[in-house]
């Protein structure tokens, strides 16, 4: 089963507990936007390389959305847009005024220099700055992203 598959299966539950219209299920479950980008980054002996690096914008409603941003060779648009509904799940549960996002880039964070890991944060950040900003989307930190 998909990882975006079982969180839905529990929102599911959830919005029938609370009786929601179907409408606003559709609502619920569907991103804003979703966005994948090529990442071409310089290693550290001079080669290029090129991962994919994710972006899904889930709900805004409560303000702007936020979320971290994770390296890991498992990555991928239906891990990331799970993800991205909890997040929104997570900060309407603690009464933030914050909607949910996530990203994330399909690379192995223990292949990377510290160098390599700021070349590559930079080129994807350049590659989605036009959908990010204090106002519209907060990334972060998340799991791959430390030093080594």
């Amino acid at each position: 089963m998909r990882a975006s598959e079982a969180t839905n299966i529990y929102f599911q539950r959830a919005a029938d507990r609370l009786q929601m219209s179907e409408w606003m299920r559709k609502i619920l479950v569907t991103p804003k936007r979703e966005v994948t980008v090529q990442v071409a980054f310089e290693r550290d002996n001079g080669e290029i390389e090129t991962v994919l690096g994710y972006r899904v914008q889930h709900d805004n409603a409560r303000g702007p959305m936020k979320g971290g941003l994770r390296y890991h060779p498992a990555v991928d648009l239906d891990e990331v847009r799970s993800l991205a509904s909890l997040m929104t799940w997570k900060t309407a549960v603690v009464d933030l005024p914050y909607g949910g996002a996530k990203g994330g880039i399909a690379i192995d964070p223990k292949t990377l220099s510290r160098k390599e890991k700021e070349r590559l944060t930079r080129v994807f950040v350049d590659e989605i700055h036009d959908i990010v900003g204090p106002d519209t989307d907060i990334p972060a930190p998340d799991m791959g992203t430390n030093r080594s």
